[in-house]
């Protein structure tokens, strides 16, 4: 399964890889914001079974893991980097040694120095998507970012950007850029944004889709009773944002939510998260689902969905029926 990248033209695998998760911890004060510790060598397995298996967009942002993971990747694209196109996203200032968030930087000085440090620890020369990572950034104070990164294309330092957002008053300042090509946007069977993929149809732009199993609670193995760890971002100190998971365990609606649709998602055999890939590539094909990885289990499992393809249109009314949307 190929999709484009928008309108730059690249051609990217229908599935891509977040690589948050295998960033390992880091955070903002006491809030955690990775998933907690990983294992660097069998991160490196699982993007080597991913590329394997068809896989060519990986998804990143220089804040995981406070650098750590783009370092990671790096290693494991040595030698393949042909196979690989790379998405990334800038903003958060942080301290690689303590992995402390410690501040953002949306000058052009900041967008500048964030690209040359990242080219560095992913080496290589060009970045394919370059991603603003603030949802909220005022969108009247975002056209000079959006004038830094086309800057960045004409200099050779990143092919094409977007913005992880969303909001469509926001998308649309970045989508009158001639190279912006992608949005980033929380979307999932359960989690809906028509919104945005109107503006994705309407701009050609990528709908890059974080979330797309909301967060582990569509892999179907957290039930009520499970309890994160603390060092997790779904854990009892979450962020104010993470919605799916409160004090540590699923949020109970959405769980509610996730079983009324199961049986569908789980036809033909499919596991319930290869459902749930499913109904985004049946949602709209400027979808690029990049659900997050930490074994070559899970890549597996999410590669396996691509031999299924979408689902059918009646499935999708049944699940708006469903779901009462």
């Amino acid at each position: 399964m190929i999709r484009k990248l928008g309108r730059s033209g690249i051609e990217v695998s229908a599935l891509g890889m977040g690589c948050w998760a295998i960033g390992g911890p880091f955070w903002s004060g006491e809030t955690p914001l990775g998933w907690g510790e990983v294992d660097d060598e069998e991160s490196i397995r699982a993007i080597h079974a991913a590329l394997d298996l068809g896989v060519t967009l990986f998804d990143t942002a220089n804040v995981y893991g406070a650098g750590h993971r783009e370092r990671v990747l790096a290693r494991a694209f040595t030698g393949r980097g042909g196979q690989v196109v790379i998405a990334t996203k800038f903003n958060a200032v942080f301290d690689e040694t303590t992995r402390q968030v410690t501040g953002s930087d949306t000058t052009p000085e900041g967008i500048r120095s964030a690209c040359e440090a990242l080219l560095k620890r992913l080496n290589t020369d060009t970045i394919d998507l370059y991603q603003f990572h603030d949802n909220d950034y005022p969108p009247e104070k975002a056209a000079p970012v959006r004038e830094t990164l086309e800057e960045l294309v004409r200099e050779g330092k990143i092919r094409a950007y977007g913005w992880s957002t969303d909001y469509p008053v926001r998308l649309e300042v970045f989508a009158q850029g001639p190279k912006c090509s992608a949005v980033q946007l929380q979307l999932n069977v359960l989690d809906d944004n028509p919104a945005i993929l109107e503006m994705c149809a309407k701009y050609d732009l990528a709908a890059s889709n974080r979330g797309p199993l909301a967060m582990g609670l569509l892999t179907g193995k957290y039930t009520p009773e499970t309890k994160v760890a603390s060092d997790d971002v779904r854990g009892d100190k979450s962020p104010d944002w993470m919605k799916y998971f409160g004090d540590g365990k699923p949020n109970p609606a959405w769980v509610s939510k996730r079983e009324a649709v199961r049986e569908i998602l789980t036809s033909r055999g499919r596991t319930l998260a290869q459902g749930a890939l499913a109904w985004l590539w049946a949602r709209s094909p400027k979808i690029l689902p990049i659900p997050g990885f930490r074994t070559v289990k899970q890549v597996q499992e999410n590669a396996g969905a691509m031999k299924f393809g979408p689902l059918t249109a009646e499935q999708m009314s049944e699940i708006d029926r469903l779901l009462d949307r």
